[in-house]
């Protein structure tokens, strides 16, 4: 090994020594991270619970729903699960501290705002929402819920900042499933592109941002790109492998003489980088991975698409990606079956990024500019990732619409304490990661609410055998009998 190699084998070995200060008080910092979203809410129980329910996230539990964090904490099963599933606090308070939060310590001009829509698989079809669907978790089409996130990207991070349940039409339209579910009498039919409008108009100002980004369901309608031209946003959305579109850089036609001059024909976007020269493309290294520098290869044109109608839409810049299919590591989102193409060597897939605002026209972005907004939907997806893989995001056992929002709301407050921890700790052990930081918590968290001990485990085991005895009651109940009870048996 040659004197640098070993020189910087030494420096990150050195990165990864672990300081005390690292998990010194963190506990009591968790404390005062969860005063202000107290004081948000109204209930002195609601206040207290969210404490608690927020050290479960954080805590070592394999499944984090309300049942087993109740048993972490020591609080009765009932009324945990209605704290979090029916109580009737809302949960908007705790997203509007967050997000200030967030503008705050990550804020800058030229952040990203991505939005990605994330599915929960379910086996039953009582759930707020469930419906077969194309479900990305699974690659398939399959039972589960679908929430619409809005992300938040800098030079510094990357986190979630607000969500919205997707509900079916057909969920909007019936009456006893609603009233089941307890969805609220306001809440209609709304499209995944309207969601995200919704979250763009209440946080765009507060939030300082130069770029919106999302996948190609929602690049795919025309209409949704005009509302953001409309609002001054620059953009760059993913895009079918089917979108027709016209090259507005092509050397046109020749005229015959007679009648209206030729303009360039309409090509699949898909038939148009089939005929690319080789020679075309234009290869970046957006990051630094874990197993090396992520490259891509990138081509960009002045088109026009269709809208509505086949009508012929704006100016707009065409960006393709390619990367090799070996290369197993995410860099772009794929929402949908047609969302990429690929051939024998290469993976492709399209964006559109606008040429004008409502009033201003915009300046072409680089290519290093557009590679950045790009890897920021990647940058959500493993957000995605921190959430159902630290905290718990996917694990509530909650049918209502109540339930699901108080849920999301504090395992994106876990995200966001643990993102804290984890550039605080990095100042003294540069190599940290947040699952070292959530390991060090939980097991801090446990001496905290788990004393061992012979009270302690009866508690534990009457805990269960009061919950396998209701059960017992209940099925015996349905079937209008009553349960014998269990028999003494006399010491030998």
């Amino acid at each position: 090994m040659t004197p640098a190699w070993a020189q910087r084998q030494a420096e990150l070995l050195r990165d990864c020594i672990v300081s005390p200060d690292v998990f010194t008080s963190m506990v009591d910092r968790l404390g005062e991270f969860v005063m202000p979203y107290q004081q948000a809410l109204e209930t002195e129980a609601g206040q207290h619970h969210v404490h608690l329910y927020l050290a479960g996230l954080l805590s070592h539990l394999n499944r984090k729903n309300a049942e087993k964090i109740a048993a972490l904490v020591d609080v009765e099963r009932q009324i945990m699960q209605d704290f979090i599933g029916t109580a009737p606090w809302d949960h908007r308070p705790l997203i509007n501290v967050l997000v200030g939060q967030v503008a705050d310590r990550l804020g800058e001009p030229d952040g990203v705002i991505a939005f990605d829509p994330s599915s929960f698989p379910k086996r039953g079809t009582h759930s707020v929402g469930v419906k077969r669907r194309w479900c990305g978790h699974r690659g398939k089409v399959d039972n589960c819920q679908v929430g619409v996130f809005m992300g938040y990207v800098s030079g510094q991070e990357h986190t979630l900042l607000d969500f919205r349940l997707s509900l079916p039409e057909d969920w909007a339209r019936d009456k006893p499933r609603r009233q089941a579910c307890h969805v609220p009498k306001e809440v209609r039919y709304h499209t995944r592109q309207q969601q995200c409008l919704e979250m763009l108009d209440e946080w765009g100002e507060q939030v300082p941002h130069g770029w919106v980004t999302g996948d190609d369901e929602l690049g795919r309608h025309s209409w949704f790109r005009g509302e953001l031209r409309e609002r001054g946003e620059r953009y760059v959305l993913g895009v079918p492998c089917t979108t027709t579109m016209r090259d507005l850089e092509a050397p046109l036609p020749a005229y015959q003489g007679r009648g209206r001059r030729p303009k360039a024909p309409w090509h699949s976007v898909t038939q148009w980088r089939q005929s690319l020269s080789p020679t075309a493309w234009t290869r970046l290294t957006v990051r630094d991975g874990e197993k090396g520098p992520v490259a891509i290869e990138m081509v960009t044109r002045r088109v026009q698409t269709r809208i509505e109608r086949k009508r012929t839409g704006p100016e707009e810049w065409l960006v393709v990606t390619r990367r090799p299919l070996a290369d197993d590591r995410t860099l772009e989102p794929r929402a949908s079956r047609d969302a990429t193409d690929q051939d024998a060597c290469y993976r492709y897939q399209y964006y559109l990024t606008p040429t004008a605002g409502s009033k201003v026209p915009f300046k072409e972005p680089s290519l290093g500019e557009l590679a950045r907004v790009i890897k920021a939907g990647a940058c959500i997806e493993a957000s995605f990732k921190r959430g159902k893989g630290e905290v718990g995001m996917d694990e509530y056992q909650v049918r209502t619409w109540q339930g699901w929002h108080h849920h999301m709301a504090l395992s994106l407050m876990a995200m966001w304490f643990l993102i804290g921890e984890t550039h605080r700790g990095q100042q003294v052990t540069p190599a940290l990661t947040l699952p070292q930081v959530r390991y060090g918590l939980s097991v801090l968290l446990l001496e905290v609410f788990y004393t061992p001990g012979i009270d302690s485990i009866c508690r534990q085991v009457q805990r269960q055998l009061l919950r396998n005895e209701s059960a017992r009651f209940y099925h015996h109940r349905t079937r209008k009998c009553i349960p014998p009870r269990k028999l003494r048996r006399e010491i030998q």
